[in-house]
């Protein structure tokens, strides 16, 4: 394909370690640079300005998620898993699977959800806070993600930790055919039979998510196929990018400890935390959408069949949409963020996820007086997700009693 002669052409590589661990300087410039960009590598397009990465996004008709959100053309080529039926599918079937979801997690579901969440979050800050020092990530965000989730999902007890590889490599198989993408594909291919398993009607609890799905085979709204493909959608849907999300909340909060002091004094604010940490650190890098037509993305043209890099972490650091856009302040109004995407492709489990946020960040409003590093962080790089592989850290719940939360602990 020949480079656009209407738009600027740039030698960024978004999938180099550099781009991955910090992409923010570099979105910066390629904001800067123009409506769109070319990169002369991938030979695809981007778009990092949140008012046309939010119009690219609610725009399916003309940029298509049926291709698949990743570089590769799902309609061209062989995947390596049947495309997700509801992130990589257009109206009518999006239509169809979106309404099992939208069903299934209703409001009275999500408050049944809050009440286990919150006790599942108290039971696991009150033994980390006994030991002083522990692994935000491993010891914190995936053991209590881990378990509340799958347990909402109804999966097995068994071999959970398989959700964390199978995220990881279903996120870095959305990337160009690099070093990380062929180390994805081997661990594919050790961890699809465990998935194709796990998401199995008989391995289901009854009454939980996973099992509700395919109450909704039975009644013929989809098949007993696309069922288990919906539960498959459902694992990265509420695990990855939680884990994530408070991962980085918490490097937030030993950053900017004014911050967690005022949401000790208002713990009614966690949701809007939570919403800050998701704008400001953007768990999901980009996803890619495909253009059904010649198309224009504000005064550039792209043609038809092209593939389009859409930078949610680009529009949520866009000086022209966010006042002091760097800056963490978890009483900043944060909608309009596109941390969860946007559209009717919005992430389907972005409630669920609050939830499981709300009710850990709660739990350690009321257990934890102030957080110290009890070491470096250290970053798991992905050819999609941001997210850290380790940040040990130290609480002291010394002052707790001294200065208590503005609400009183259930």
């Amino acid at each position: 394909m020949s480079e656009p002669l209407d738009c600027p052409v740039t030698d960024i590589d978004p999938f180099s370690d550099d781009f991955l661990e910090n992409p923010f300087p570099r979105l910066a410039e390629l904001r800067g640079s123009g409506d769109a960009f070319y990169f002369r590598e991938y030979g695809v397009w981007g778009v990092a300005r949140h008012d046309l990465v939010d119009a690219v996004l609610r725009d399916h008709e003309t940029f298509s998620n049926a291709a698949g959100v990743g570089y590769s053309n799902l309609l061209k080529e062989t995947p390596w898993r049947a495309p997700s039926i509801i992130l990589e599918a257009d109206p009518p079937l999006h239509s169809t699977t979106r309404g099992v979801f939208t069903r299934i997690l209703s409001p009275r579901a999500l408050r049944d959800l809050r009440d286990r969440f919150a006790a599942e979050a108290e039971a696991l800050v009150d033994s980390l806070v006994q030991r002083e020092t522990f692994d935000v990530v491993a010891d914190l965000a995936q053991a209590y993600v881990l378990k509340v989730f799958p347990d909402s999902l109804g999966l097995p007890a068994e071999n959970r930790e398989n959700l964390l590889t199978y995220g990881g490599v279903t996120f870095d198989s959305l990337g160009p055919r690099n070093a990380r993408f062929d180390e994805a594909m081997d661990r594919a291919a050790r961890i699809r039979p465990w998935v194709e398993a796990t998401c199995a009607r008989g391995a289901l609890t009854p009454g939980g998510f996973g099992a509700q799905i395919y109450e909704a085979a039975d009644t013929g709204t989809v098949s007993d196929e696309q069922a288990g493909m919906l539960v498959r959608s459902f694992l990265t849907a509420g695990v990855d990018t939680t884990v994530s999300a408070l991962g980085f909340a918490i490097r937030r909060f030993i950053e900017h400890p004014d911050q967690w002091a005022m949401l000790r004094a208002d713990p009614t604010l966690v949701r809007s935390a939570f919403d800050e940490v998701v704008r400001i650190d953007s768990p999901v890098i980009g996803f890619f959408r495909t253009t059904t037509t010649e198309a224009r993305i504000g005064s550039v043209t792209v043609p038809a069949d092209a593939k389009v890099m859409v930078f949610f972490a680009g529009a949520n650091r866009d000086p022209a949409r966010w006042d002091d856009p760097d800056r963490f302040d978890i009483t900043r109004r944060t909608a309009g963020h596109t941390g969860f995407g946007a559209g009717i492709h919005g992430c389907a489990g972005q409630m669920v996820a609050r939830a499981e946020a709300e009710a850990l960040l709660t739990a350690l409003v009321h257990r934890v007086g102030s957080w110290e590093p009890a070491g470096p962080s250290t970053p798991a790089l992905n050819n999609t997700l941001r997210a850290l592989a380790s940040l040990p850290v130290r609480v002291h719940t010394d002052d707790v009693d001294r200065a208590p939360v503005g609400a009183a602990r259930p």
